[in-house]
């Protein structure tokens, strides 16, 4: 075992911790001890997309709260079932960028493979929550158009693993997949988005290391974290354990009416990830996605906290304020 790294030779397996995931509403408002009245709207959103979450996570949320910042971001509720204008199913227009299975290429330079459909917690404002997966799923084999539309286009440099979650897929898979990119020479640089060192820490494993850090490619990891109340010892175990191996992490946000909207919370989680060897990254304004609408904070405020951020600490922990918008050659500051 690494050392350093979060798993424990006493707990369950991250497979097995995956497994085990809170899928229904009942169970998690039993497990959370969450007024009852509010079940039959969380029934109804879950119907358009499904509660998911490992009871690693559970276990930072405060039972009974319904305000807890951690809960709101799982917590299916009515809200998403509204019709709002200037929200839709593609708000990023990937699908237009979906040439291949798998492949989604908006950026010069760089492009992403949805390497798996599936997370280990479904948050309620994801931008792909309604993304076709059914036809980005290929298997091993098919996997060699993605490779070779990568290996055509020598301006590609960084290829980025994405999904759903790419740390579902088992470490075997990854390291044949990370294999074959290192083989082709002009990409230099691998990078992982993932919430999986976050809500199951123990994922972070000697063998996923090994793969991470097993080829001439330049590896980061970008995790997603909203609130500092996310980021326990076991998930800073981990986080500093990629560090000690090499990797480069960065965190990005999504900033969140009523979770993270305030410079207090925004500033103690960059001290925190900090604490944890991992840089603040990107503090995105919300992707307007179908059912998300309740969360939007407007830019006037946005920019008003970053503002504060830029006050209260150093510049290297302030994240940068962005908004994708389809089309865009780059992600669009707002400051």
């Amino acid at each position: 075992m690494i050392p350093g790294s979060a798993t424990s030779l006493d707990s369950p397996g991250w497979q097995e911790q995956l497994t085990a995931s809170i899928r229904h509403p009942k169970e998690l408002f039993d497990f959370l001890e969450l007024d009852g009245s509010y079940l039959r709207e969380a029934l109804a959103a879950h119907s358009d997309f499904q509660v998911r979450v490992p009871h690693a996570y559970l276990s930072r949320i405060k039972k009974g709260d319904p305000n807890d910042p951690l809960l709101r971001q799982i917590l299916p509720v009515s809200e998403e079932l509204l019709a709002v204008p200037g929200y839709s199913k593609d708000p990023l227009a990937e699908q237009q960028a979906n040439p291949v299975p798998g492949l989604i290429h908006k950026y010069h330079g760089r492009l992403l493979l949805v390497v798996s459909p599936n997370c280990a917690v479904n948050c309620r404002y994801c931008f792909r929550r309604h993304f076709p997966y059914q036809e980005n799923r290929p298997a091993r084999p098919e996997w060699q158009n993605a490779l070779d539309y990568i290996a055509r286009d020598a301006s590609i440099s960084e290829v980025i693993y994405s999904g759903g979650d790419p740390l579902v897929t088992g470490d075997n898979q990854l390291q044949w997949l990370t294999e074959q990119i290192a083989d082709i020479r002009h990409v230099k640089r691998l990078r992982i988005h993932t919430r999986l060192p976050v809500v199951i820490p123990d994922r972070i494993t000697d063998s996923c290391l090994q793969w991470l850090t097993g080829t001439r490619l330049q590896t980061s990891m970008v995790i997603h974290s909203n609130h500092p109340n996310e980021l326990d010892d076991s998930v800073g175990a981990s986080l500093l354990a990629l560090k000690a191996a090499g990797v480069t992490v960065l965190n990005q946000s999504v900033l969140l009416a009523g979770i993270n909207d305030d410079a207090d919370t925004l500033a103690q989680l960059s001290e925190r990830l900090f604490e944890f060897g991992t840089l603040p990254y990107y503090l995105h304004q919300l992707d307007k996605i179908s059912g998300a609408a309740h969360f939007e904070v407007c830019d006037e405020t946005a920019r008003q906290l970053h503002s504060q951020l830029l006050v209260r600490l150093p510049g290297y922990l302030v994240p940068k304020l962005v908004r994708e918008i389809p089309g865009s050659p780059s992600k669009v500051p707002l400051t």
